[in-house]
């Protein structure tokens, strides 16, 4: 049975006085969903120690190379050290604006697990791939270019974000969600086994918002949210948790 999973990704926003959201969000953490915060760099062993047990801590990124002459940049064992037990890799926005190619992400990805910390593989596409009907052929790409042998359930979560609707307010379609959830949940278990193919939890994430969460849910091989802006405030996330326990129950 795969646990249910709402994460936050934070992307950079928030400094101290943000953390203080953490506390409206532990009740509903404490429900049969797991929940995962992915606040910047600065503020992860600040909220790790504030999450406590009932919510996970994550970063957004990590280097591939466990120390070094890497100015700016965290290697996994440094987010390990400061609480983290997740990291975000291959986000479209560290794809774009970093020129992050699949074979980048899966250099990071065996660092991350070398490290003990489980990775949220992102993969989408632009709307231009999505019009001209390569959105299957583009997540296959990336799921076989990004993620490096040796997955399982327990070191990997996928999430599906289509570029076009992070941030916009678009949502994809229902069918269209399930039709790419249910095809990355064939080509995991075609490459890892049935076994470690149906253990890895697959996540959509564009636009998640506490209107549209239920519905969401609610979709084939849906196993919870990777969530941007509503994972900012409580008053936020804690509907789009909730909606993911009943899913859950």
């Amino acid at each position: 049975m795969r646990r249910k999973l709402a994460a936050g990704n934070w992307k950079m926003n928030g400094l101290s006085a943000a953390l203080t959201e953490i506390d409206g969000m532990q009740e509903a953490a404490d429900g049969a969903s797991e929940v995962l915060l992915c606040p910047p760099a600065t503020l992860v062993a600040q909220a790790a120690q504030r999450a406590g047990e009932a919510i996970a801590v994550g970063g957004q990124d990590c280097h591939a190379q466990a120390s070094g002459a890497h100015t700016g940049d965290v290697s996994a064992d440094m987010l390990r050290d400061a609480g983290a037990a997740y990291v975000i890799l291959g986000h479209s926005e560290r794809r774009t604006d970093h020129d992050e190619r699949d074979e980048d992400v899966r250099d990071k990805c065996r660092a991350a697990w070398e490290a003990g910390l489980t990775v949220v593989l992102c993969c989408g596409e632009s709307l231009a791939e999505r019009e001209a009907q390569n959105t299957l052929d583009i997540i296959g790409g990336q799921l076989a270019g990004s993620i490096p042998d040796g997955a399982t359930g327990h070191n990997l979560v996928v999430a599906y974000e289509p570029i076009w609707a992070i941030g916009t307010g678009k949502v994809p379609t229902t069918d269209e969600i399930g039709e790419v959830h249910d095809f990355m949940r064939a080509r995991l278990e075609r490459r890892f086994g049935e076994g470690v193919g149906r253990s890895v939890r697959l996540l959509y994430g564009g636009s998640v918002k506490p209107g549209n969460a239920a519905e969401i849910f609610a979709v084939s091989n849906v196993d919870g949210a990777l969530v941007g802006g509503a994972s900012l405030k409580a008053a936020d996330f804690v509907p789009i948790i909730e909606a993911l326990n009943a899913s859950a129950g």
